[in-house]
């Protein structure tokens, strides 16, 4: 095999993008769409010259692909994910890998089952910073963490909640921000700050009217005693990133494109206990970050999801590593549900209960005005 061969599912929105720039990895091509609008599905298929399909099974029976992108709303990714695997199929699932914890389980159980690659579509561990940021903390130089933070205010006005019967509802979508906007920020403060093993949290509606929250924010704590803060939301202008990683030897800062490296050369504690003058603080260097150049592309993620089934190169973004952001996203909303602190790995029998209850009071939009246009980020000019 010199290429992998893709159908992608879900051609409405974000899969669009994927058929648009799957011509920029050498190692793969387009070979099939699957949408269940039969209008949809058909022009993106005349587009690129591609059977198109409107039932996922029918894609995955053709014999056309060996692969598969998930491009669906959240709750179809598990079910069309297990249909691919049986087949003995790769799969590529955008973010999140699925709404819940014990559905991300049954991800991960069929791919192992399957010897299939399992991919998640976690672009931003491509960019230069957070490779950058990535490689300090795996050399260790910033000591033992004690401190974390994630903060991501977004904007997402009415007309875009509006523009789909699924979007901010508990049934159709399976939550606001966290599962929406903020999965890419959880997946790279978990990868870059580790996992905590208690998180209370606060979900709430502050600005648009919809069922789901669009305000979040959670205390964390971790094993080794580290505490964090995180906070996202869908109702701030101008945007704002910022994640921080303090350790014992220095301090991590991502602000926007930046990124800033703060060494302490004897460590807080060492420059604590043998100072001897009231006033001393610790020595500190600014470091250069020298952040590689590129990275940050879909068809980052997709290229090594393809040289990994061709050649066994790793990943940067395996399957497994999805449900770090799943597990924060259920943790944070049981425990703004029920108003206590959740132990990490969440308990599985209680988020599926929690979100059952909210699914049942889910209500059809009102105020619906249909509209499926993809971000103009991910448009090919």
């Amino acid at each position: 095999m010199e290429q992998v061969r893709f159908g992608v599912i879900g051609v409405g929105g974000m899969g669009s993008g994927h058929c648009n720039w799957m011509h920029r990895v050498a190692e793969a091509r387009l070979a099939a769409v699957c949408d269940s609008a039969p209008g949809v599905a058909k022009a993106a298929g005349e587009k690129h010259s591609v059977p198109s399909f409107t039932q996922p099974e029918a894609l995955l029976d053709s014999g056309l692909v060996d692969a598969v992108i998930i491009a669906t709303p959240h709750y179809f990714h598990p079910t069309i994910a297990q249909e691919a695997f049986k087949r003995g199929l790769h799969v590529m699932s955008e973010k999140p890998i699925a709404v819940s914890v014990s559905a991300a389980d049954q991800m991960l159980a069929a791919a192992k089952a399957s010897g299939c690659a399992f991919g998640v579509m976690y672009q931003m561990r491509s960019l230069g910073k957070t490779r950058a940021a990535r490689k300090i903390i795996d050399e260790g130089r910033l000591g033992e963490i004690y401190r974390t933070q994630m903060i991501v205010g977004w904007f997402r006005s009415q007309a875009y909640y509006d523009s789909g019967g699924w979007r901010a509802t508990w049934d159709g979508e399976g939550g606001g921000v966290l599962i929406n906007q903020a999965p890419h920020f959880l997946d790279l403060y978990a990868w870059l700050g580790g996992m905590p093993t208690k998180i209370t949290g606060t979900t709430r509606t502050r600005m648009h009217e919809i069922e789901v929250e669009d305000e979040a924010f959670a205390t964390l704590e971790y094993a080794n005693g580290a505490h964090g803060y995180l906070y996202a939301s869908t109702t701030e202008a101008p945007s704002h990133e910022w994640l921080e990683i303090c350790g014992d030897r220095g301090k991590l800062v991502i602000h926007g494109t930046s990124v800033k490296l703060f060494e302490i050369p004897n460590g807080i504690r060492s420059a604590s206990a043998e100072a001897t003058e009231m006033w001393r603080a610790p020595d500190v260097n600014v470091v250069e970050v020298e952040i590689p150049e590129g990275g940050g592309d879909h068809t980052d993620i997709t290229r090594a999801f393809c040289r990994h089934i061709l050649h066994g190169e790793p990943q940067y973004s395996p399957g497994v590593e999805g449900l770090m952001a799943v597990e924060l996203i259920n943790g944070i909303i049981l425990s703004s549900h029920t108003g206590l602190p959740v132990n990490l790995p969440v308990d599985r029998v209680a988020y599926d209960t929690l979100l059952a209850e909210l699914r049942k009071g889910s209500q059809r939009k009102k105020n619906l005005r249909e509209q499926r246009v993809t971000d103009t980020h991910y448009t090919e000019k």
